[in-house]
């Protein structure tokens, strides 16, 4: 940036406290002009932050992950770049948010089951602060287009409640692309996209929504200033179900017999020239100099709906690499070393604290946070601060029938579903979920429904505990818990101290005060904001089955004093 030129004016005469003419001097006129200079090259530094959020986009459907499908601009941008090549989420939709935007494990948000309902009275919880409400502590205008999934039942849950200027989108999970209109069941149908807090009827043209949300997202790059830093969080629908998309990104892919693995590969590239128009209106409107622009996936594709994770084991929904292992990369002029690939280890809670340190902010210690400052691993090529990873501890998920506290070595409850990363070793127990391996050929002439080619895994009945070595075998083909039980201790010791400090699991009975049709048809907040005192956050079954873990956890000597804690040992 050149110098800037500042001319000064000559002392000058001023009456002093005392009544007395005094000189201001040399010295206090370039002190102060020197604060103010700093005071603008701060605002100047702070960089403009885009997040881009596909949604479902499979580990193997980008180009330069060797796909059939033409991603040009997610391929330029990530090779100009710098690639994650080790780079992990969570696999559903609701947690990889949640951890995005709090910087913070499922276990220590309420959060570890399935994901937020719209009919259900629950949502991120309240007493977390947001990504975007520390950005905009430092001056950060903040703006969201796209998929909240952060659950809405009450106003204090919005968006906009949450630290965005503004948003537009949809506060639910999925829905029609065009419409706009989503079903939870029978008769329990709405409208379900919104301006701010209100139904955006005013703006609805029935444009696919990949486009809309693009159009809008470059609606806030022409009208804002440039010279005041942004936080843009553009979370697309693309590529969830329905499988819908305009005819002419059909075109190209006519070789795809497949009708399911066609449509998909034309959402991606309907939202690969998406992102093209984004890159292009940040250079249009002068952001780009200036900007950090992250792509990410938020959980693995799902092969029963077009999308692939090849070579990766399993997929959207399990803890195997293909559920958890994500597309992503860093595009910015900031980056100190470009064009290469990070193999560090990366996960979506590492943003909130890099992002905040970024932009200049501060991270205080009763944040708690789970993620780490990982800027100097991508941007200079300096290890990542991260060793280990919590994937996830649910107690609520149905349990293996094989598991118990002698196969997880009197330490852990091997029939609860959980997943754990340390440096090489990855450990799951109880149910991981879908474990086969679904290879390109599967997408042939034939249904889905009947032909798959898939290496299918038949399951030990007597199984509730896997070891891989991901150094050596990233798609978790050989498992090791018996060749080592000294690492598999280890590491379920490391499940059990992470348990200690869960959180009981938010995950409420379907409220009927939800359904739309008392709301004019639109999906929204049902709750009062005052005097509405909230019911027991687990519904019936669930307290059932944590009853029955309690009544076993007492025959065995142990006690369970919360829904989370059932699964520790003492």
């Amino acid at each position: 940036r050149a110098p800037r030129q500042c001319a000064l004016p000559p002392p000058a005469l001023v009456l002093g406290d005392a009544g007395n003419c005094s000189r201001v001097s040399w010295e206090n006129i370039y002190g102060n002009l020197h604060n103010r200079l700093n005071e603008v090259d701060e605002a100047d530094y702070k960089p403009h932050i885009i997040f881009i959020l596909a949604d479902d986009q499979g580990y193997r459907d980008v180009g330069y992950h060797g796909s059939e499908i033409k991603t040009p601009t997610l391929d330029k941008l990530a090779s100009e770049g710098v690639k994650l090549e080790n780079y992990y989420v969570q696999p559903i939709c609701t947690p990889s948010r949640s951890q995005f935007m709090t910087g913070r494990y499922q276990i220590h948000t309420g959060l570890q089951h399935s994901i937020i309902r719209p009919t259900q009275p629950n949502c991120l919880p309240l007493d977390n602060v947001t990504l975007p409400q520390k950005l905009k502590d430092v001056g950060y205008s903040t703006h969201m287009v796209g998929k909240w999934h952060l659950g809405f039942y009450r106003r204090g849950c919005l968006p906009t409640q949450r630290g965005f200027d503004t948003f537009f989108g949809s506060l639910l999970g999925s829905g029609d692309y065009y419409t706009h209109y989503k079903c939870e069941s029978p008769g329990n149908c709405g409208y379900d996209l919104h301006e701010g807090e209100a139904a955006a009827w005013d703006q609805d043209r029935g444009l696919y929504s990949t486009l809309m949300y693009t159009q809008k997202a470059t609606d806030i790059l022409a009208s804002h200033d440039p010279r005041q830093p942004l936080f843009l969080y553009l979370a697309y629908q693309a590529v969830h179900l329905p499988l819908q998309v305009p005819a002419q990104y059909l075109a190209g892919y006519h070789s795809i017999a497949n009708p399911y693995r066609r449509k998909y590969a034309a959402m991606v590239s309907c939202l690969d020239e998406a992102v093209r128009n984004l890159t292009l209106a940040l250079r249009r409107y002068g952001y780009y100099d200036n900007s950090v622009l992250i792509y990410s996936t938020d959980n693995g594709g799902q092969p029963v709906a077009g999308g692939s994770n090849w070579p990766l084991r399993g997929g959207k929904g399990t803890y195997w690499e293909g559920g958890v292992r994500a597309v992503g990369f860093v595009h910015s002029p900031l980056l100190v070393k470009k064009r290469r690939r990070c193999r560090g280890l990366v996960h979506i809670t590492d943003w909130y604290p890099t992002l905040v340190t970024l932009a200049g902010g501060s991270l205080e210690e009763e944040l708690d946070l789970d993620g780490y400052d990982v800027w100097e691993a991508i941007s200079e090529g300096r290890p990542s601060p991260r060793q280990d990873i919590l994937h996830n501890i649910d107690p609520v998920y149905i349990k293996a029938r094989a598991g118990s506290w002698e196969a997880g070595l009197g330490v852990w409850d091997t029939s609860v579903q959980a997943a754990l990363r340390v440096g090489r070793w990855k450990l799951l127990t109880g149910v991981p979920g879908y474990g086969d391996w679904v290879p390109p050929q599967t997408f042939s002439t034939l249904p889905l429904a009947g032909r798959w080619q898939q290496e299918r895994v038949h399951w030990d009945r007597g199984k509730s505990v896997w070891l891989f070595d991901l150094a050596a075998d990233p798609y978790e083909r050989v498992d090791l818990s018996f060749r080592y039980p000294r690492v598999v201790k280890r590491l379920l010791l490391k499940l059990a101290q992470y348990n200690r400090t869960a959180v009981p699991v938010r995950y409420p009975a379907r409220d009927s005060r939800s359904n739309p049709q008392f709301r004019g048809g639109v999906w929204g907040p049902w709750y009062e904001e005052q005097g509405e005192q909230e019911k027991n956050l687990l519904p019936r079954y669930v307290e059932d089955r944590l009853k029955k873990e309690q009544k076993k956890n007492r025959f065995r000597g142990r006690s369970s004093s919360s829904p989370v804690k059932c699964c520790e040992d003492g």
